[in-house]
């Protein structure tokens, strides 16, 4: 039988302690060591084909080298590149994520919560922030469990938080539409409760409200999601004069507004422009492409979890704000008001900063 190979082994080669190779094989105690001997360490564990023992790392640093990812909906598409780039940052660090799907549901995000601590987690990632009642979140931070909250805030629960600058991109979706001479435009909210929703339905109450002559309105959807949106949608266009321009609070929510226009006989964007938020994967795809406000969603993943890493070394946490910077991608779902004759170009990208 093959003698498997260990890091006394390594350490022999590398002609250091054993104590020096474990600190240079592992990225977070990496810098603890100079860099010529990480780098004649990590060559010597190449040449002998020598695996760390995760486990026993876990072991002995008492972590378990697992983190929980509490997500509201997994079969929203702007949840999959958040998990990607979650994932993408913890596996070289030898972590792994354990991921809850909660379904907005209350009683499962406390049940899946309660079982990822049972399972020794060092610390959570959790998109499932909302305003009100936050109870288990409450409840983790007065117990000093580590946490990072991802695209939405918990209200006044002063976790970190890793977010998209959504105030910059409604304003440049209000601006596009206003350049291509749209006065009537409708916002089409999430829930309330969300602070995705807050931010981005008084971006654009302000947007429209500093533009003379342009009359914004705001109706709240029921959920993020697609039969939401054509149902707000449907209600608007049921009760009188319709905008010429819709912004959704999501993707999902403005494909809503779009099947609603359809079984109205309305035409997109020659009656009707309609704007989304995130471009989902196949949002270009859509019959007419849809112009909608990029999120740097696999970024926000990765930093995330950076984030939760480096409070876990420090076995401590601030509540910082990181706000990644979003784009305007304008596509074909986007034209002149109907009052308006000034055509407009395609497919670029206005850039905002974060």
């Amino acid at each position: 039988m093959t003698k498997r190979t260990t890091i006394d082994d390594v350490a022999k080669l590398a002609n250091v302690h054993k104590a020096t190779v474990s600190r240079a094989l592992n990225t977070l105690t990496e810098h603890q060591v100079s860099a010529e001997t990480a780098k004649r360490v990590k060559r010597a564990a190449r040449q002998l084909g020598y695996v760390p023992n995760v486990m026993a790392r876990g072991l002995r640093t008492s972590l378990s080298m697992t983190i929980g990812v509490i997500i509201p909906d997994l079969t929203n598409p702007f949840f999959p590149p958040i998990i990607r780039g979650i994932e993408n940052y913890l596996q070289p660090r030898g972590y792994t994520a354990l991921l809850a799907n909660t379904d907005g549901d209350d009683a499962i995000e406390v049940a899946s919560f309660e079982s990822l601590l049972e399972r020794r987690v060092d610390g959570f990632i959790l998109a499932t922030g909302r305003h009100g009642d936050q109870s288990v979140v409450a409840q983790a931070y007065e117990a000093n469990v580590l946490a990072v909250m991802l695209n939405r805030d918990a209200g006044s629960i002063p976790y970190p938080l890793v977010t998209g600058d959504d105030a910059s991109g409604i304003a440049a979706a209000v601006d596009h539409l206003v350049e291509l001479g749209h006065r009537d435009i409708l916002h089409i909210a999430g829930p309330l409760n969300l602070s995705t929703s807050i931010v981005r339905s008084d971006a654009f109450t302000a947007s429209c409200g500093a533009i003379r002559g342009v009359r914004g309105r705001v109706v709240e959807a029921e959920s993020l999601s697609i039969e939401a949106g054509q149902k707000s949608m449907n209600d608007v266009l049921s009760g009188g004069t319709g905008p010429t321009a819709v912004i959704g609070g999501n993707d999902l929510l403005a494909l809503g507004a779009l099947r609603s226009m359809k079984s109205h006989g309305l035409r997109c964007p020659e009656d009707v422009s309609v704007i989304g938020f995130n471009d989902m994967i196949f949002a270009e795809d859509f019959a007419p492409s849809l112009t909608t406000v990029r999120v740097p969603t696999f970024d926000m993943g990765a930093e995330a979890a950076r984030l939760l890493l480096r409070n876990i070394q420090a076995g401590a946490q601030e509540p910082v704000r990181i706000t990644l910077p979003v784009s305007l991608i304008v596509r074909s779902s986007t034209g002149p008001a109907r009052v308006a004759q000034n055509a407009q170009g395609r497919g670029s990208s206005v850039p905002m900063g974060g």
